[in-house]
């Protein structure tokens, strides 16, 4: 059965009864160049193609998220949209980005990365202006990912996984220092600042706020 869904932000197909061996062997046909994003839950796959509400967000957030780590000087590793799937609990998503932080020493020097032995990404960014058919906080507590940002083209909300189920939370993991109010108000104003006056204005809110911190601790 195929559903197809379209809106100015994502066109989705929906394939039911869809074997792990279909997904992996669509996965390998398409390559990594294909413009549409997989999500696969135990037999239902989805196909996204996003467009352009959907993706000027995820820039915006993978800036924001480069500057925060740049500016408090931790490591980062990029993931993109690489694909995160285990066959053992038959699920598999491509997130729109995706970050090693926490994890990224272990996976510094890696060329390949496979869930199977490797560590998945500590923090993932999902944009969904439309609804998705699938669960994919499921999927992604069943891949083990500790942290996801959502935004839905109005609300960002953070997740953190805890006891194999995500909980709302205020604060980010990966950085402590901003709370999901704050990065609320700048992804906001991508809507009426240029990109490049946003991300200045950005790092500059962040080096006020290591000032700051730093001042409250003496």
């Amino acid at each position: 059965m195929t559903i197809a869904t379209s809106s100015i932000a994502e066109q989705r197909t929906v394939l039911r009864n869809i074997s792990w061996e279909t997904f992996e062997t669509l996965l390998e046909e398409t390559g990594e160049d294909r413009g549409s994003r997989f999500v696969y839950d135990c037999g239902t796959l989805e196909i996204m193609t996003p467009l352009y509400e959907h993706e000027n967000p995820k820039i915006q957030f993978d800036r924001f998220i480069f500057a925060l780590a740049e500016e408090v000087d931790i490591g980062l590793k990029s993931a993109g949209s690489m694909t995160l799937k285990r066959k053992s609990v038959k699920r598999g998503i491509e997130p729109d980005n995706c970050y090693y932080i926490q994890t990224e020493p272990i996976v510094r020097d890696k060329q390949e990365l496979d869930l199977k032995t490797d560590p998945p990404p500590d923090l993932a960014i999902e944009i969904d202006i439309t609804s998705s058919s699938v669960n994919k906080s499921s999927i992604y507590a069943a891949l083990g990912v500790n942290e996801i940002w959502r935004y839905n083209g109005r609300v960002l909300k953070f997740y953190q996984l805890v006891d194999g189920e995500y909980i709302e939370c205020e604060f980010s993991i990966a950085f402590p220092l901003v709370s999901v109010t704050e990065i609320s108000r700048f992804i906001e104003q991508r809507k009426t600042m240029g990109e490049i006056a946003l991300v200045k204005s950005f790092r500059a809110w962040i080096r006020d706020k290591i000032v700051q911190n730093t001042g409250d601790k003496h």
